[in-house]
């Protein structure tokens, strides 16, 4: 479970010495130091549980999220996460893995989220539609749908089928968000595929 240190502070506070206790607890590995200030007491945890902790708001995004729901054929490690308005791309490594953080624009940033419980832990991912948009967004932009196909084909290696099994209304609506030209196509290209 995700504990703040005054959170174990106030569970330690009947030993004459909390903050040793504290520490004697990471070095014993009952407790785990994710940041500063935020410790996890299952050492054990999967990562994705810890990502909107560490640092937020966030939401799971971009390639872990595209591996997540089968859009991309690759495992990814890193826990890849969209935020707003922090201006520079964060990294964490921890023990539990390494987590980044990368800025969309503020106006996309609440739409298209998945809140999810498992077990004693709730996470936010982005919806495949959303996931895709923020990795988009994230990229140089191409200068036409032809290049924007390659581009998802080629370089993200997604199947075609998979994009035509993607809600056109989600990216549409969406597209208002971003005001970004790949946002743009994309919805462009779903539909004509869809329409193929």
């Amino acid at each position: 479970m995700i504990k703040t240190t005054s959170m174990l502070l106030e569970e330690l506070s009947s030993y004459a010495n909390p903050k040793a206790k504290l520490s004697r607890m990471v070095d014993a590995g009952d407790c785990v130091r994710i940041s500063k200030g935020l410790y996890e007491t299952d050492k054990n945890v999967s990562a994705y549980l810890l990502a909107g902790s560490i640092y937020g708001p966030s939401y799971i995004s971009f390639e872990y999220a595209l591996s997540y729901y089968g859009l991309i054929p690759e495992a990814v490690y890193t826990v890849t996460n969209a935020t707003f308005d922090k201006k520079k791309k964060k990294i964490y490594e921890t023990e539990f893995g390494t987590f980044t953080y990368c800025d969309i624009p503020s106006a996309a940033f609440p739409f298209g989220i998945n809140l999810i419980k498992e077990g004693d832990y709730f996470y936010r991912i982005a919806e495949p539609e959303k996931a895709l948009c923020d990795k988009l967004y994230s990229m140089h932009p191409v200068p036409n749908i032809r290049e924007l196909e390659i581009l998802l084909t080629d370089d993200l290696r997604i199947d075609k089928n998979e994009l035509i099994k993607l809600n056109i209304e989600k990216v549409e609506f969406l597209t208002e968000k971003y005001k970004a030209g790949n946002v743009r196509k994309l919805g462009k290209l779903i539909r004509s595929l869809q329409n193929e």
